[in-house]
């Protein structure tokens, strides 16, 4: 099985557009959205929302205040002083669910519970299926999140019998990014020609060549800043990395967005030709690395 994983240094460089117009090439394939803390990628595929699905990676201490007999002994212990008396109660913000305060409770008036740290659903494109999920607000855990994402996202290509897993990753550097990264056939990092574009692209080149996985470079709008576009291509050749396209800016790509389409659904002209052509050298090349 192929799995591609698009990411990028920073947010806003179009990776979510470049793997909606990748996965609309593909044709049959599973589309897997990580980025969980801001998933979009269904607003582009449009797609026959499925079931949700609750997500829960954590437990947190519930209190029983008609159990207590005020020994102070969770108040005492908790390091995060989520626990307070008269009456029982527990701080479900400050609370880091260790459990410690449920064991030393000797009138078992505080114990663990889990909580629902966000959803995930399993939706339906015209490309084929669409994993994807959203973090609860100020929710933690997106790692193990965007692990469950990719794990049915690999079960339904082996259900479906579909050889491709496109993967939206997360942008930056963190947890999300490397949950994203771990295992896959393929990088695909989406980068802009601006100075916080070129940046960020340094940082995340950094994370993958640490987990030695072969991956290529695309100049997103390369055409707003043409010098730093090159200087983008001089710096990944220096990194041992190859740019595989350079995408150009066009307003039909927001026009295809806000009707709720890919651009290569619009035409192939313009960044859809571009685009195109990136699928064309990728899929050579995803193949040629799983070969």
């Amino acid at each position: 099985m192929n799995e591609l994983v698009v990411i990028s240094g920073k947010g806003g460089t179009g990776k979510t557009s470049v793997v909606a117009a990748l996965a609309r090439l593909a044709g049959r394939s599973v589309v897997a959205d990580c980025d969980v803390d801001a998933a979009d990628l269904h607003l582009v595929l449009a797609p026959r929302v499925g079931e949700s699905r609750e997500f829960s990676s954590r437990s947190r201490a519930v209190a029983d205040p008609d159990a207590c007999t005020d020994c102070g002994l969770c108040v005492e212990h908790c390091r995060f002083d989520a626990v307070r008396l008269d009456p029982l109660r527990v701080d479900p913000i400050a609370c880091e669910g260790c459990g410690l305060c449920a064991r030393l409770c000797p009138a078992d008036a505080l114990r663990m519970e889990p909580v629902v740290n966000g959803e995930w659903r399993i939706s339906e494109t015209r490309s084929g299926p669409l994993v994807h999920a959203r973090l609860g607000i100020a929710e933690d855990n997106s790692g193990k999140l965007v692990t469950l994402v990719r794990t049915q996202a690999r079960q339904l290509a082996e259900d479906r019998d579909l050889d491709l897993v496109l993967v939206d990753g997360a942008p930056g550097i963190g947890c999300p990014v490397i949950a994203s990264l771990s295992g896959a056939t393929m990088a695909l990092i989406v980068t802009e020609p601006t100075i916080a574009g070129e940046h960020d692209l340094g940082r995340v080149i950094g994370v993958v060549q640490h987990f030695h996985l072969p991956f290529a470079v695309c100049i997103n709008k390369h055409d707003l800043h043409p010098e730093v576009s090159d200087e983008i291509e001089a710096g990944c050749v220096e990194a041992g990395a190859r740019v595989v396209a350079r995408v150009r800016y066009d307003r039909a790509v927001t026009d295809a967005m806000v009707a709720g389409e890919s651009v290569v659904d619009r035409g192939r002209d313009g960044a859809a030709a571009d685009l195109i052509a990136l699928w064309s050298s990728l899929r050579e090349e995803v193949t040629e690395r799983i070969v």
